[in-house]
């Protein structure tokens, strides 16, 4: 009577068990819930919580179909070795009336082992053959004409957007034209670092692609719908990974043509800003930083000829607004401890001016 006791108890154990495992699954389908949710909840700066539940592009498409296909193939694999694991130990469990007796033994059954062997290379197949075609269209997708062609340089702890084929340098918010599927406009990223591993993600527009130093990636976007889309650096590259952050705005035709002849105008030249231009150009600031049409050319930090044309600063740390910026000047650790930009000791007066002459950089 202990020995069945202590088999009941074993078996209640084993139930539960399989039952907490089969619940990991409904948390996974609460979190797409929460994923799917969170994608309209507006933040600071503009745009919406990423979620990759969300697909706003072919490419990002394609590898939500690969996954969902999976995933459902993996769900049936699931709820049927979970099927026959809790039909099993309720039908064979030991009871009273076979607790002196073995379960029949069956050795050798061929069908079972054929069937074991069979089924799993099949359903392998299929996984490896589908995962294969994503990867050739993504990897291999052609270059239309008209495509935007963008150089990402990833940098501790921002990023830097070069337009080759149109004259512009811009940083941490990225512009691209909307891809309508009957007149495709992708853009094509050269991904570069300039220190150490990054890895660039924007969930709802495609995967991620690292950037290595001493090499080329590449990869591509064809955002289907307007907006502003998430993303930030995927893999560790210091204190500040966390908010190294970036936003891709998606404008329709003519605003993308817009921004673009904006963005390739000098520095505004406002006279009333002149006192703050003369301390920007006098001090540590032009070392790092750019402002076309002034002799600032520094390259180690962001181009800051049209800043203020960006919704947030410090790699979207905070939004761009004019209390921010100065903080941002005067000690840049309120904002973003461990960032590589330093503060900069001007007079109270100067900061005024400084401050003044950036809010015209539009």
């Amino acid at each position: 009577m202990r020995d069945a006791g202590r088999s009941k108890r074993s078996t209640s154990i084993t139930v539960v068990g399989l039952i907490v495992a089969g619940a990991f699954p409904m948390l996974g389908f609460a979190a797409w819930l929460f994923s799917v949710a969170g994608a309209t909840v507006p933040i600071p700066g503009g745009g919406n919580i990423p979620s990759i539940f969300a697909p706003a592009s072919g490419h990002a498409r394609l590898i939500f179909d690969l996954s969902l296909f999976v995933l459902a193939v993996t769900g049936i694999i699931f709820a049927v070795v979970f099927g026959l694991l809790v039909w099993a130990i309720h039908r064979f469990r030991r009871t009273a009336a076979n607790a002196d007796r073995e379960p029949p033994q069956i050795y050798g059954s061929s069908q079972i082992e054929t069937a074991w062997i069979i089924i799993p290379v099949l359903i392998a197949l299929v996984l490896f053959l589908t995962s294969a075609r994503v990867i050739h269209v993504v990897q291999d997708f052609p270059k239309p004409p008209g495509a935007v062609d963008v150089t990402v340089i990833g940098h501790q702890f921002w990023w830097e957007f070069r337009y080759p084929g149109l004259g512009i340098v811009t940083a941490n918010e990225l512009h691209v034209p909307v891809s309508d599927p009957s007149h495709p406009r992708p853009t094509f990223l050269k991904l570069l670092s300039a220190d150490t591993d990054h890895s660039f993600w924007i969930p709802e527009l495609g995967g991620k692609t690292d950037l290595i130093p001493n090499r080329v990636n590449q990869m591509w976007l064809d955002p289907q719908r307007t907006g502003t889309f998430l993303g930030q650096c995927a893999q560790y590259c210091g204190t500040q990974h966390g908010k190294m952050l970036l936003r891709v705005i998606v404008d329709d035709p003519a605003g993308f043509d817009a921004w673009v002849r904006g963005q390739q105008q000098p520095g505004n030249r406002d006279e009333r800003a002149a006192a703050g231009r003369r301390v920007f150009e006098t001090t540590a600031c032009l070392n790092c930083h750019a402002v076309r049409g002034t002799p600032a050319n520094g390259l180690f930090g962001p181009d800051l000829t049209h800043l203020m044309s960006r919704s947030t600063i410090a790699s979207g740390a905070a939004p761009n607004t004019r209390e921010n910026l100065r903080r941002w000047i005067e000690d840049p650790e309120t904002i973003k401890p461990g960032s590589l930009m330093p503060a900069m000791k001007v007079a109270d007066a100067d900061l005024e001016a400084l401050v003044n002459y950036m809010q015209t950089l539009r």
